[in-house]
């Protein structure tokens, strides 16, 4: 295979692909080869609104090049709307491969003031829209006995950060239904893994940015490039990424960590079994030596992107 064409004859469906991350996986995607669906309804950071300009522009930009695309405007947050998002890569190139569940929203609160529409309007775009488009694509990758899936999750999620409830259990949602995928429908060869990315765009550039030190963080975040998330995708769309199912990757600038998943730590046994005394008198003081602090992700990723 020429790695330059690494995805070629491929139809790729990528979410939210009007801009930030999502416009540079659609347009590596068509670079090695793809053809793709730029799906963005060109809605406000908060989700409201709706405007055909960037997924169109987008589809420009592959286009000029030499590639496919078409764009394609429908909301990933209805299961009937998802369903026209991949008829249009079945209408447009007769046929899907993989799917690139980006799209999203933020209405970050801090918990207490969370209204059930910041809750609901995040819920439905990430972790619902995941659901749907992935839906509307399995059967179709149960046909042809192949298919990947490559969701976004977040490090808000797999640490921790403040106001993003919502956003939060969204994408830790997100990972437990990418592995979910993964273990269904590994038998029909479709592959099902997430990216937790690291990149200054418009669903980051609303960080506080009033302290010195604050300043400083931004500063060293807009050195992480949406750019630098795509690879990782266009070789997890690919055939080469065969063997790789039901993982959670992280991209930051030029790093790429394998992210861990939740296994037992440690464990406590009493033959005679356990009342809440017993509980409060051995079982907690010896597991609390491995009790997970309560980081952000800033705390654990705490050194300059390299």
């Amino acid at each position: 295979m020429n790695d330059s064409r690494m995805v070629e004859g491929k139809v790729v469906v990528v979410t939210g692909a009007g801009g930030g991350i999502g416009r540079e996986i659609a347009l590596l995607m068509a670079r090695y080869g793809a053809k793709v669906v730029v799906n963005d309804i060109g809605a406000s950071l908060s989700g409201d609104g709706s405007d055909p300009g960037p997924a169109g522009r987008v589809v420009s930009e592959i286009v000029t090049s030499g590639g496919a695309a078409v764009a394609n405007t429908d909301s990933v947050a209805d299961p009937a709307s998802a369903e026209r998002i991949i008829s249009a890569a079945l209408t447009a190139f007769g046929q899907i491969d993989c799917i690139v569940n980006n799209a999203g929203i933020l209405r970050d609160r801090i918990f207490h003031k969370m209204s059930v529409d910041d809750w609901d309007s995040v819920l439905k775009v990430h972790l619902y829209g995941s659901f749907f488009v992935s839906r509307a694509a399995a059967l179709h990758f149960k046909e042809q006995g192949s298919g990947s899936m490559i969701h976004m999750t977040s490090t808000s999620a797999l640490v921790g950060n403040f106001g993003q409830a919502n956003y939060s259990a969204a994408k830790l949602g997100i990972a437990g239904l990418s592995k979910s995928i993964a273990l269904d429908m590994q038998k029909f060869n479709v592959r099902s893994n997430c990216i937790a990315p690291f990149a200054w765009s418009r669903m980051t550039s609303n960080i506080p940015a009033e302290t010195p030190a604050e300043q400083a963080r931004v500063e060293r975040l807009k050195q992480m490039t949406a750019a630098k998330i795509a690879p990782l995708a266009v070789y997890l769309a690919s055939d080469l990424a065969a063997a790789v199912n039901g993982q959670i990757f992280t991209v930051r600038s030029n790093e790429i960590f394998l992210m861990s998943q939740p296994r037992p730590v440690r464990s406590v046994h009493r033959a005679e079994g356990w009342t809440p005394e017993t509980v409060a008198r051995h079982a907690m003081p010896a597991l609390q030596a491995s009790f997970f602090d309560l980081e952000r992700s800033g705390d654990v990723f705490c050194w300059d992107p390299v």
